[in-house]
């Protein structure tokens, strides 16, 4: 199946496995919730999937944080809206990606290349993180199609995040 097949839909309010994709290190696995997929759009719900707890210098991960995660199958990146465990909003984790598959009505996979973006809560705050990780994994010579796409994503969701679109974005 590739990243335009929209035959497997997620269905509200079954079990998800996500696995992020993190070539060359292990991949991520993760149990989450569906909570929409019209078969583009996919939505799903899950707590904190890292170690107790994770600071990053600008937010801080922790067991109790839920993330509501957006994947599309037509745009290279993820939005992971992330709440404290009293349900805070902390901000918006974004992952730039190749475009999600659901490759069963129960999986949900995604390549991560690397580059990320983190929009604070208070919008106030736009951080381009893991730049120098993206020029470390070789895309550029590997596949120089995702590499710019990569890199067009990344654009897109600073654009988004200073243009405070991520609201209508988000919307399912």
């Amino acid at each position: 199946m590739n990243a335009t097949d929209t035959a497997a839909t997620l269905t509200p309010g079954s079990p998800v496995a996500v696995r992020l994709v993190k070539h060359p290190r292990p991949d991520v696995r993760y149990p989450a919730v569906a909570l929409h997929d019209d078969g583009n759009h996919a939505v799903v719900r899950a707590p904190w999937a890292g170690a107790a707890s994770r600071d990053f210098g600008f937010v801080r991960f922790e067991t109790g944080d839920l993330f509501t995660e957006h994947y599309w199958r037509d745009r290279w990146f993820s939005v992971k809206e992330v709440h404290a465990a009293d349900g805070a909003l902390k901000g918006w984790y974004c992952d730039v990606a190749r475009p999600a598959v659901v490759d069963s009505p129960g999986s949900l996979v995604v390549e991560d290349l690397d580059l990320d973006l983190w929009l604070s809560a208070d919008r106030s705050t736009v951080l381009r993180l893991d730049e120098d990780e993206f020029l470390a994994s070789g895309l550029d010579s590997r596949d120089p199609t995702a590499a710019g796409q990569a890199r067009r994503a990344l654009d897109e969701l600073e654009d988004l995040a200073r243009g405070d679109a991520f609201g209508p974005l988000l919307q399912y």
